[in-house]
């Protein structure tokens, strides 16, 4: 099947992926632009699970101040080469994540990274809800698992809703970027400064 250069241009354009992997991902689905990006989303995302594990210790530091200068954001996020760290794509997540910072509040960037004092405290906060509540031990033990992970989604960065499309999740988003380029990518850490805040 021959296919039209405008669909891989388009397709190339919409995934950030290469052209021979465009052309195969557009034979594979018959010339549909839209199954070609699904296939070449989850081709991608199997090979960005793998490169997960890979050191990352390149990167930029990004700054976003939120307009009205009463919020700002500073955020490490780290990538393997300083080759990568300096692309528009690394530059334009970095941005995107910072200005998510800005919005979504989180308190730490992974679940890891939650003080066990802290953790501890909340499950005794839900444990004790539930005390009155008369159901059974195991009962409120799942209740309060499932009211732990729902705490994780609030205030863990990588586990939040992405500011700007509540079907994805910042893991998914990095996930993506490093499908797109071919590189672990982590955020190391990061600031959120609000005037009058502590």
């Amino acid at each position: 099947m021959k296919i039209d250069a405008e669909k891989i241009k388009q397709l190339r354009k919409s995934t950030g992926a290469g052209f021979l992997d465009c052309k195969k991902a557009l034979e594979e689905n018959n010339g549909d632009v839209e199954k070609a990006a699904e296939f070449l989303r989850k081709k991608g995302i199997a090979n960005a699970v793998k490169k997960m594990s890979r050191e990352a210790n390149q990167g930029i530091i990004e700054a976003y101040i939120h307009p009205g200068a009463q919020l700002g954001v500073m955020v490490e996020i780290n990538c393997e080469t300083d080759f990568v760290a300096r692309t528009a794509e690394f530059k334009e997540l970095a941005h995107e994540i910072a200005m998510h910072i800005a919005i979504a509040d989180p308190k730490y960037v992974k679940s890891e990274d939650i003080p066990e004092d802290v953790l501890k405290k909340e499950k005794e906060i839900y444990a004790e809800q539930m005390k009155n509540s008369g159901k059974p031990a195991n009962v409120i033990d799942k209740i309060v698992e499932g009211k732990i992970n729902k705490f994780y989604k609030e205030v863990c960065l990588l586990e939040q809703q992405y500011a700007r499309d509540n079907s994805i999740t910042i893991h998914d988003l990095i996930k993506s970027f490093i499908a797109k380029l071919g590189e672990n990518i982590t955020v190391r850490r990061f600031a959120r400064f609000k005037i009058g805040e502590e």
